[in-house]
């Protein structure tokens, strides 16, 4: 049995249709037709593809592979649009749309009363688009399409509150950030078109092999790899998209967009599209340890010191930006050690808790009427049970709790590296170790600071005239921890999506985690080369996931999430007092990580400075003094000057003419005179 490509047609086109009646006829339809399209297309596309996951797991269909449509043809060179519609391929559809259906339904009731509603729903639902071109895509140009479209609507998204200067600021810089990311996976794809010579994936993936012994001069008395230097070029495409260190400034400056974007942008698409784009390429990377060890390094520094930023943030939205950062340092690390699908199970569980989380934060924003300060909060959770509730399932998911599903994914990820002998390994095993004890501290950390304790705002009621709700675009003048009424739970359409992602939190981890990181589920659509293969060696550990979860309570990374849990809970519910003393006692430690290690600044100075001094360099050396000085003014000049000698000659004397003739005559006959010598 095949797929039907109607079908899948469909469900990329559903979302790009809502998206288009939200944007052109938005006022037309109005807010409630705007949502309504919207959220119809993203549930016909979540439907069927959960209905294609369900065919291929269990009904017996084969993968698709087909192209749709020619895009072009150079000479040999032949473009298509198509589909490649595998397990792979199917589980990421399905995630991509459910989270997304959820975001597009928490919206009706986060952005109520924003004056730019359709435009906001016509952009998630386009994102949607975006991002299902890119996970169902065959061929490297259509995924590069879909690739820079993630890109364009995140910018879109990021700068929503356009009369913001800091949101201008942050999508501008996400969308900088990422050029750097995607020039470098740009030339990865032209080096796989130079090599193997086609961009269909199977074609490249069938060709792969003989990379092998093909090297590629890069620097003059060097010959690099070509698997290597491919493997790298394409990384750095991942490594802009999904975050990784040095490419990671832009995540945590895009909480400036509105909160149903953070959950969908760092949960479920754009920043898992670089750790999908790797799996896939798994046949090209298992042909280079270097390019390998390269993903695994950068990938466990992400995991870790960009964890350890969240410790000192305070405000709710950025402690799990710098969450995502550090969880998808340990999906690169996974891929680095060869644990493809260990990557994308975390990719799949992640997705469900930290949309959760991100919407979680959002509620507990519109409860304190859009204060998003944890210092201004504390005692939540009789205002907003089932927020605390739902907000402690993604919290203790991700913090690795045995049974929930970020235990499952994250253990399996730490045994692998452990079971690796890859250069860098041992690093990358001590980072991914210390990152638990790191996240389970911020994890806690936010829930005590945000639902526990005494309460840190005041309110003071003021007459429901002229004091109508703030939202985050115009929030900036309120007096911190001052509220104009008490704090309270979020209507439905914020709360059941909260419920509907708690679920997975809880199940999608064990229900799940032996197929698809011990059994073959994945099939062909992951290569592994056997003597690579980590996952098969924790598999020999592995006998249910019951068994895993009981195990779980007394291995060590348990332990350290148990440390983290006790510190946090000593120092936020017992001893508030303590955290000031640390903050000062460490005060070197404070600066490095409340200045994100500088890296901000160093990018600002260098590139930002550096870039507007060379351009005022070029405007007064390069401008002023060769164009304008030399070229222009300078020529200008030195015909004047020659004109003005010349002038001198015409004196209107006749005597001057007539010495000027004897005198000519005296150099013509001295010329022919020593012609004739």
């Amino acid at each position: 049995m095949s797929l039907s490509l109607s079908i899948l047609l469909i469900i990329a086109l559903a979302p790009l249709v809502g998206a288009v009646l939200a944007g052109l006829l938005g006022r037309v339809i109005g807010r409630a037709g705007s949502h309504t399209v919207t959220i119809l297309g993203v549930a016909i596309s979540c439907g069927l593809s959960m209905y294609v996951l369900y065919q291929l797991v269990w009904g017996g269909a084969v993968n698709f592979n087909q192209d749709v449509y020619t895009w072009f043809e150079i000479g040999k060179l032949h473009v298509s649009v198509g589909f490649m519609v595998d397990r792979l391929t199917a589980m990421m559809m399905v995630v991509v749309t459910f989270v997304s259906l959820l975001v597009h339904v928490y919206t009706i009731g986060y952005m109520s009363d924003d004056p730019g509603y359709q435009r906001f729903f016509s952009y998630i639902s386009l994102f949607t688009f975006s991002m299902l071109m890119l996970v169902m895509s065959n061929n490297f140009m259509q995924l590069f399409f879909g690739w820079e479209a993630v890109g364009l609507v995140s910018y879109l998204l990021i700068g929503f509150w356009y009369k913001r200067p800091t949101a201008i600021f942050a999508n501008m810089k996400a969308f900088l950030v990422n050029r750097v990311g995607d020039f470098g996976f740009l030339l990865g794809i032209a080096a796989i078109l130079y090599f193997l010579n086609t961009l269909d994936y199977q074609t490249a993936f069938d060709a792969a092999p003989t990379l092998v012994g093909k090297t590629l001069q890069i620097t003059q008395n060097h010959a690099w790899d070509a698997a290597t230097v491919i493997g790298i070029l394409l990384f750095i495409g991942a490594m802009g998209k999904s975050a990784q260190v040095p490419l990671h400034v832009w995540l945590p400056d895009s909480m400036e967009g509105p909160t149903p974007i953070s959950a969908l942008i760092h949960a479920a698409t754009m920043v898992t599209a670089g750790i999908f784009m790797v799996a896939r390429m798994s046949p090209i990377f298992e042909l280079s340890d270097s390019a390998l060890s390269f993903v695994m390094v950068i990938g466990a520094t992400t995991a870790l010191f960009t964890g350890l930023i969240g410790i000192v943030q305070n405000d709710i939205k950025r402690v799990i930006a710098y969450s995502t950062l550090s969880q998808l340092g340990y999906m690169t690390v996974a891929l680095g050690v060869s644990a493809y699908s260990g990557a994308v199970f975390h990719l799949m569980t992640h997705a469900f808790f930290k949309a959760l989380l991100f919407l979680g934060a959002g509620s507990v924003i519109i409860g304190m009427h859009h204060e998003q300060d944890m210092r201004y909060m504390g005692g939540l959770r009789k205002y907003m049970p089932i927020t605390w509730i739902t907000m402690w399932i993604g919290s203790l998911a991700l913090a690795g709790t045995p049974f929930f599903a970020g235990f499952y994914s994250k253990d399996a990820i730490i045994e692998a590296v452990g079971e690796s002998h890859r250069w860098g390994a041992g690093y990358a095993h001590f980072c991914v170790l210390a990152g638990v004890f790191v996240t389970s501290l911020y994890s806690f950390r936010l829930l005590y600071m945000t639902f526990h304790g005494k309460e840190r705002f005041k309110v003071e009621h003021k007459h429901a005239h002229g004091h109508d709700a703030h939202h985050d675009d115009d929030h900036g003048h309120h007096t911190p921890g001052v509220l104009e009424h008490a704090p309270h739970e979020s209507p439905w359409v914020v709360t059941l999506p909260l419920i509907l992602l708690a679920i997975p939190s809880i199940a999608i981890g064990f229900l799940t985690v032996g197929p698809m990181l011990f059994g073959d589920w994945f099939g062909k659509a992951i290569h592994v080369n056997e003597a690579n293969n980590v996952l098969a060696e924790v598999g020999h550990e592995f006998h249910s996931a019951f068994e895993m979860g009981i195990h779980g309570f007394t291995a060590l990374p348990f332990w350290l999430a148990f440390a983290g849990f006790a510190v946090a809970t000593y120092i936020y519910l017992f001893n508030v007092a303590l955290a000031g003393k640390i903050k000062n006692g460490l005060r070197p430690v404070y600066e490095l990580l409340n200045h994100k290690y500088w890296i901000d600044e160093l990018y600002f100075a260098v590139f930002a400075k550096g870039g507007v001094a060379l351009g005022n360099g070029l405007a007064k050396v390069g401008d002023g003094l060769i164009i304008d000085g030399a070229i222009v003014n300078g020529s200008a000049s030195l015909v004047q000057r020659i004109a003005g000698g010349v002038r001198r000659l015409q004196s209107g004397f006749l005597f001057h003419y007539a010495f000027a003739m004897i005198l000519g005559l005296i150099l013509l006959l001295g010329g022919f005179w020593l012609i004739g010598q």
